[in-house]
């Protein structure tokens, strides 16, 4: 895991993890309080907040996944 994106992409990645984060906390409010009742809903919380994470963990490490498969990224 070398480091392959730099600043910019590193809080480009930063912010998109932490808005990802609010969102699925919003989604999460929603769930615990009924108004979302479909299980499906549990999926779409899980992968943002996975994703959320991921993207964070990205900017930390200042590494891409995607770069690191060969695919260019803007950032």
């Amino acid at each position: 895991m070398q480091c392959n994106i730099d600043a910019r992409g590193k809080v480009y990645r930063l912010k998109m993890g932490i808005v990802s984060l609010l969102l699925a906390f919003i989604i999460g409010t929603l769930i615990y309080f009924g108004v979302l009742e479909s299980t499906t809903w549990w999926y779409i919380f899980s992968a943002i907040t996975f994703g959320g994470a991921f993207a964070i963990f990205e900017a930390r490490a200042g590494w891409c996944i995607i770069r690191a498969s060969g695919i260019k990224t803007p950032f």
